[in-house]
């Protein structure tokens, strides 16, 4: 609106600049003729009057096409000259990183850090020692795609790249290939959540209540961000434990942010994170969100992998949501606690208050789930309880 604004003044300047030279001339051409000739009768006079009317509404006219044509032409260069340019090779974001030295640590051997549908994971150092993660989306045929899909996805990585928050993993930097787009993050030691949680299943790590609640008060803060903060608003379309990075202090940070949306052949269908509605007619919400993050949630306080045998073999979540909502209405949510975690009883009164905000996050109506806005103050509040 504010662009039309400026748009609709600017004609008005034009006009305002055209009819006043339009009308004297008009005018003085009327003053000239009645003062050269002698006095007319009132037939003639009229016939006089009825011209330099006719002159000025002309006058009028012509100066608004003008007008008009002249801020269509100025607009259309303005949008071309705004218009993003598509760039090939590295594209980098952050200081710490040189084209150059990116170039080479990609073309190196690298450590693979995951492997999914969707890329791969590597890790890797550029010459001043910094570490980076990097996720290669291949195949990725970028060179079929059309000039404006290219802008599109250069303008969403932008985007990306543009995320400021201690929960959300922004985009340092990206390199577009023919066959192929590599993303780069900063790299995370302590890995995903994942891979966390395998370990704790396989008893080599034990991770406490206060420390898995750090956890989901993180995750559900990265999303407020993204669902409240960012404008347009933006969603994660793919929340899992593999896109949860945990740093030394198992502070999470979400990463592959909105890849999804960017990429129509992103795999998402197949995960056990994803929402009910994404399955029956792929509408995709921030409330599709809130059910990703309630089976993390879940995932946090049972331990249990929603992909085990035990919830069926249809790989959906709502399988590991009806288990846990069965036993938190049949007042055996004790049952469904992690028991490496099970102590005391103040801590496992908030768990089981945490069992219900999961409950509530896996609703099979996503208008019955809350918001992002909602579960912050639900979940930092567990402490006070």
């Amino acid at each position: 609106m504010e662009r039309r604004g400026r748009y609709i003044l600017f004609l008005l300047f034009l006009f305002i600049l055209c009819f006043p030279h339009t009308y004297a001339n008009c005018h003085q051409r009327t003053l000239r003729h009645l003062s050269a000739d002698p006095p007319l009768p009132p037939a003639r006079l009229k016939n006089v009057l009825q011209r330099v009317i006719i002159s000025v509404v002309l006058g009028v006219l012509t100066g608004l096409v003008g007008a008009f044509l002249f801020g269509f032409l100025v607009r259309c260069l303005i949008g071309y000259m705004n218009r993003t340019p598509i760039l090939k090779g590295p594209v980098i974001f952050s200081p710490k990183i040189s084209p150059k030295t990116l170039q080479s640590a990609l073309s190196t051997h690298n450590q693979l850090l995951l492997s999914s549908p969707n890329g791969k994971y590597y890790s890797a150092v550029v010459d001043n020692g910094l570490a980076i993660a990097v996720k290669k989306l291949e195949p990725f045929d970028m060179e079929t795609q059309s000039k404006s899909a290219k802008r599109r996805i250069q303008q969403e990585l932008e985007v990306l790249a543009s995320l400021k928050h201690r929960n959300v993993m922004s985009l340092r930097a990206y390199v577009r290939e023919p066959d192929r787009l590599c993303l780069v993050y900063d790299y995370v030691i302590t890995g995903s959540l994942e891979d966390t949680m395998k370990r704790v299943r396989e008893t080599e790590l034990h991770l406490g209540w206060e420390v898995r609640l750090r956890v989901a008060v993180g995750i559900i803060k990265g999303l407020h961000y993204l669902h409240f903060s960012c404008v347009p608003q933006i969603l994660h379309c793919n929340l899992k434990p593999t896109n949860v990075m945990l740093d030394s202090e198992f502070e999470p940070r979400l990463t592959d942010c909105s890849l999804a949306k960017l990429m129509p052949n992103f795999d998402t269908l197949n995960s056990a994170y994803t929402a009910p509605e994404c399955f029956q007619n792929h509408r995709y919400t921030d409330k599709s969100d809130i059910f990703s993050f309630g089976m993390i949630l879940g995932v946090l306080l049972t331990g249990k992998d929603p992909n085990d045998p035990f919830f069926g073999e249809t790989g959906h979540g709502g399988s590991f949501g009806r288990w846990l909502r069965h036993l938190q209405q049949a007042g055996d949510a004790r049952e469904a606690l992690d028991k490496t975690i099970v102590g005391e009883e103040v801590e496992e009164d908030e768990m089981l208050m945490a069992v219900r905000i999961a409950v509530v996050c896996l609703s099979d109506l996503s208008a019955d789930r809350p918001s992002s806005d909602e579960l912050v103050p639900m979940l930092t509040q567990l402490h006070s309880f």
